[in-house]
């Protein structure tokens, strides 16, 4: 199984390197853009576990390890190696 993970701040928690590429961005030229949110994405590989034990267990390294819930969310794929 690959787990595919998206970690973003919640709604109202300041972004200051978000913050900082939407300035440089607006110094290339490119004022287009409104508004951008950095995050983390983070793919793993997992061995000889079910598609359910994977997602328990995926939401466990994202509740204890990977994301700050506090001001974090997160959110997953989980596909087959094939």
């Amino acid at each position: 199984m690959i787990a595919k993970i998206y970690i973003t701040f919640k709604d109202g928690i300041l972004d200051p390197q978000g913050k900082a590429v939407h300035h440089a961005l607006k110094d290339l030229g490119y004022n287009e853009v409104s508004g951008i949110q950095m995050g983390k994405y983070l793919e793993l590989t997992m061995d000889g576990v079910s598609r359910e034990e994977a997602e328990i267990r995926v939401t466990e390294m994202c509740e204890k390890l990977f994301a700050n819930t506090v001001i974090e969310s997160y959110r997953f794929t989980i596909e087959s190696k094939e």
